[in-house]
């Protein structure tokens, strides 16, 4: 799947690289002297081209394509826009607006997504069932992704935030270190996980970034290295397991869809670990990504906590996903049946430095006896 998705994006840049040439060439200095169209082309094109390489040197690659593509699909607009204004509204312009304007309004959309990824929020959800006999406070994170918009001073100022809500217990529902979190940034952020102060303690469980793509040689340590750290620090790991806490509700830990799909011991089935349970008392499962909601609607487990899809990361993508069902929700709150569904856009992100369809944030969550 991934090779297919960059596959397509690098298809996508290269048409992109192709209709920016063309319009590039239009301006004014390009158009200078005279020249013949195809020299104007190649200016355009030794243009484009020369301030994509300088995105992927001072960003990366996988940030020079969303810069092109934003600069394309808003250039793309503007055009239609222009063409609208001047055939039905008799509009005439000096000099080549629509490019001035498509390279303004990219500039200002990029910077927006820039600050709501490397700036964090608190969102609130309240919930309300009769199983529960006393109030529930839960803090809650995903995809922290640690290295990339924070380190593990960032981290900390971030946990700092979350400890001043006073929560009963915090969830971290994966993705929390990546291929490229840096070692002594992941055990620093460990233990400034050590040093929150909750009733019910902290809870973790894997995302499809935790165990590392590459090997242990890549970044210098392994899942299970991770999984030491984070229990030297009280962090309770949780791989298709349940604990039952102060005989109130149950938290259920799922291990990633990538154990099936990588072929890393897989995982059980939903109803085998809810059968044993008392359903007499509140069921919350922690599961990264938002893709076994039939099975969890099934089993009547009564909240579901997930990260994984970075709320959709980019307009107009995000509507994208949403229509080809690439998960069974993208962002927020959902319920079917009795089933409470929550999908947080994460406290960071992978490897795109932009946000442009949510932002980043953290989740506090309050259950309520009904």
């Amino acid at each position: 799947m991934w090779l297919v998705i960059m596959m397509s994006a690098l298809l996508i840049t290269a048409l992109s690289l192709i209709y920016l040439s063309g319009r590039v060439s239009l301006f004014d200095f390009i158009r200078a002297n005279d020249l013949p169209k195809w020299r104007r082309l190649l200016r355009g094109f030794l243009l484009v081209l020369l301030i994509f390489v300088i995105l992927a040197k001072t960003l990366n690659l996988v940030n020079a394509i969303v810069c092109t593509f934003y600069l394309t699909f808003i250039w793309i607009i503007c055009d239609l826009a222009f063409a609208i204004a001047k055939k039905y509204f008799a509009i005439e312009y000096n000099g080549y607006c629509v490019g001035y304007t498509a390279i303004i309004l990219t500039v200002v959309a990029l910077s927006i997504g820039w600050y709501l990824n490397h700036n964090v929020w608190q969102t609130n959800y309240t919930f309300y069932s009769d199983k529960i006999k006393q109030p529930l406070k839960i803090a809650m994170f995903a995809d922290s992704h640690i290295g990339t918009t924070f380190k593990a001073d960032g981290f900390a100022k971030h946990m700092t935030t979350i400890q001043e809500q006073n929560p009963d217990l915090l969830i971290i529902a994966g993705d929390f270190v990546d291929d490229d979190t840096k070692k002594e940034d992941m055990i620093a952020a460990c233990k400034r996980l050590g040093k929150m102060k909750t009733k019910y303690g902290v809870y973790f469980v894997f995302g499809n970034h935790d165990e590392g793509y590459y090997g242990r040689e890549y970044r210098g340590y392994s899942g299970l290295d991770l999984v030491n750290e984070l229990r030297k620090n009280n962090v309770v790991v949780l791989e298709d397991e349940t604990r039952l806490i102060d005989e109130n509700f149950y938290l259920i830990g799922r291990k990633d869809a990538s154990a099936d799909k990588e072929h890393r011991g897989g995982r059980l089935k939903m109803a085998d670990i809810v059968r044993p349970l008392n359903k007499d008392k509140y069921l919350i499962v922690i599961d990264h990504q938002p893709n076994d909601y039939v099975s969890q609607v099934e089993a009547k487990v009564d909240l579901v906590l997930s990260g994984h899809t970075h709320g959709g990361q980019l307009f107009p993508l995000n509507l994208v996903g949403k229509w080809i069902g690439a998960n069974d929700r993208i962002y927020g709150h959902e319920k079917r049946n009795q089933t409470d569904f929550l999908v947080t856009s994460g406290i960071s992100d992978w490897t795109i430095k932009f946000k442009t369809g949510t932002k980043s944030e953290f989740v506090m969550i309050n259950i309520e006896p009904k």
